[in-house]
């Protein structure tokens, strides 16, 4: 039985964000279901049903390694028609989706900022009280308050390194039923933040793996935003900072760029969601894993059960789709160049 914790009691009004990775199998795993496997030229067709059949697999294998509790959606792309179902296990069960959500709620400001409500360049102040103390992010590091910083450093923030006072500051300008509303307008009626009396604060609130799936493959459809916003939140999840521990953890640089991902980690939950994108750009898999109930819940590092399984179900995933054509809008993310400062 799946447990849950009631986030008022264990975060009084604060917001808290969240990660995971999973590894490991509990018998052998073929050479291409192995962490860090790559694609192997020649070795999938161009059409879905195999590599379908192979995500499938890969995630049965590595979810069982991990045990505890999963729920998830996962969908390979067809040319010819709808997405096929790779993964759907309790689809749709309404859960806490902890930092998962901040999609959504990253997806609300844009869409204001869509709307001519709100800019990129528009101010909020981060006061002191406004400060997350401890946890995820950045902000509680600065040690340097009041200040000013962009929506768009905002966004920045909540969706690479995932900053709980991200979520509040996001607050200031979109308030919670604001949010909410925006939400199920766009057909996401599950995928709710939860409010508190404060109306400018809230907790990240819930989805469903179908939900989340879908959110994002209307926002690589380029029916979610605006073909600016569109960019802008997957060059977000795509960036080298976003999160790496888990599908990402065992791939190059070039690989980790064809993916965009969030992940959502508190109490003994460790999500994640996001897509993988072919080599011009354009979707090829998507995928919401929701997972809980694993061994060693005060681990939020690389090592936590349902971190590795994600860990090795990312580069199988990848060498399973590798030579299909992806679908929806290509978006084409700049490739990262390192510095040495100066």
């Amino acid at each position: 039985m799946t447990i849950r914790l009631n986030r008022r009691t264990a975060l009084g009004l604060g917001t808290v964000a969240a990660t995971g990775t999973v590894l490991g199998a509990a018998t052998p795993a073929s050479a291409a279901e192995r962490p860090g496997a790559r694609p192997i030229p020649g070795a999938f067709p161009s059409t879905p049903a195999t590599p379908t059949d192979q995500v499938a697999a890969a995630y049965t294998r590595y979810r069982t390694a991990a045990g505890g509790n999963w729920q998830a959606y996962v969908s390979v792309a067809d040319p010819a028609g709808a997405p096929v179902v790779a993964v759907a296990a309790d689809a749709d069960r309404r859960i806490e989706a902890y930092s998962v959500n901040k999609i959504a709620v990253a997806t609300a400001v844009l869409d204001n900022i869509d709307r001519g409500l709100l800019t990129l360049d528009q101010r909020v102040e981060v006061t002191a009280a406004i400060v997350v103390p401890g946890g995820d992010g950045i902000f509680s590091l600065d040690g340097a308050y009041p200040s000013m910083v962009t929506i768009g450093h905002v966004l920045a923030n909540l969706l690479t390194v995932s900053d709980n006072t991200a979520v509040r500051l996001c607050g200031l300008v979109a308030p919670a039923a604001e949010i909410n509303s925006i939400l199920v307008a766009k057909g996401f009626p599950n995928t709710q933040v939860e409010p508190v009396a404060n109306p400018n604060r809230f907790f990240l609130g819930t989805s469903t793996p179908r939900e989340t799936h879908d959110l994002l493959r209307a926002l690589v459809a380029g029916t979610l935003l605006s073909p600016a916003s569109t960019t802008f939140l997957l060059g977000l999840l795509r960036s080298p900072v976003a999160f790496t521990d888990g599908i990402r953890r065992t791939m190059s640089s070039d690989e980790r760029a064809r993916i965009a991902t969030k992940a959502g980690w508190f109490a003994d939950a460790r999500h994640e969601a996001g897509v993988i994108f072919d080599r011009s750009g354009a979707a090829v898999l998507t995928y919401a894993l929701f997972a809980d109930g694993q061994a060693d819940p005060d681990n939020f590092g690389a090592t936590h059960p349902a971190v590795q399984a994600r860990a090795g179900m990312g580069p199988t995933f990848m060498a399973a789709v590798d030579r299909l054509v992806g679908t929806g809008k290509t978006v084409r993310i700049t490739a990262p160049r390192p510095s040495n400062g100066g």
